[in-house]
């Protein structure tokens, strides 16, 4: 239960532990002010700092250093107990502190977000694998269509996708091929307030034949990056493929079934 608090509310945990700890352990080192090397304390207060960057964000990384600094001059360098230094070794000690814990903070973060790229662009790939090898096999373009429609709801953060035969006249707003949002012929800012609403599209083109759309219903104000964009369009090409190279006879069996199932589910409209 602790556990699961704590992963909740990590951030604001990190954040009110790069208030308190360097307090804490500067607190710690003041009876040994007078024998501990003061350089041996900032490394001290040092791995303090990179220990909160690394399970913190770049706030708690920058809000430790700032505060690493503040307590070591407070309590560890001459005169004690106040915020003065009258030793230069002391005063650049505290500035090399407050730098390196910045520079350790920012490399931190920097490591996490190519982390995370280097994971989505794993389960990115590994999503558009098992598509291909969906449509190449004996799966019928329903059952491609059907996973599709599962894929692009957490990709895209969707409220609710779903397939449609016929286009909308006038067309609603639109990802193009190379990821980009056009509404009512303006570039739609999705990376920084979504993909506009209540429903977008994704048309299903192959060589210039249209054979039918994703409508998807986004939410609100949820910013969607190009490469999740470009991923789900990648995704709706294959959709395309598998459909161009059905018979008419698979075809005319789709768009009835379609439409029994669109008087039976939500359409995702609010």
């Amino acid at each position: 239960m602790v556990t699961a608090f704590l992963t909740e509310h990590r951030r604001g945990a990190t954040f009110v532990a790069a208030l308190l700890v360097p307090f804490a352990v500067a607190g710690a080192l003041v009876p040994f002010r007078g024998t501990f090397a003061n350089t041996a304390a900032a490394l001290v207060l040092v791995a303090v700092v990179v220990a909160l960057a690394v399970v913190g964000d770049r706030l708690s990384g920058v809000t430790a250093s700032i505060f690493g600094a503040f307590w070591f001059d407070f309590f560890l360098t001459r005169p004690y107990d106040r915020l003065a230094i009258s030793h230069r070794p002391d005063l650049e000690t505290t500035i090399s502190l407050l730098v390196v814990g910045v520079i350790v903070t920012e490399l931190a973060a920097r490591n996490r977000h190519h982390s995370r790229v280097s994971s989505e662009e794993s389960t990115y790939v590994s999503m558009l694998r098992e598509l291909s090898e969906l449509a190449a096999g004996s799966s019928t373009s329903e059952v491609v269509i059907d996973s599709v429609e599962r894929s692009l709801v957490p990709l895209l953060d969707l409220r609710a996708c779903r397939f449609d035969v016929a286009l909308a006249d006038p067309p609603l707003a639109r990802v193009e091929a190379r990821g980009g949002v056009n509404h009512v012929g303006h570039d739609w800012p999705v990376r920084e307030i979504g993909i506009p609403g209540p429903e977008a599209e994704i048309v299903i083109e192959w060589r210039g034949r249209a054979f039918g759309r994703f409508v998807l219903t986004p939410t609100p104000g949820h910013p969607v990056t190009l490469e999740r964009r470009v991923v789900a369009v990648l995704l709706v090409r294959v959709v395309a493929a598998a459909m161009a190279t059905e018979t008419p006879e698979a075809s005319t069996s789709r768009i009835v079934t379609t439409r029994e199932r669109a008087r039976v589910e939500p359409t995702g409209k609010d």
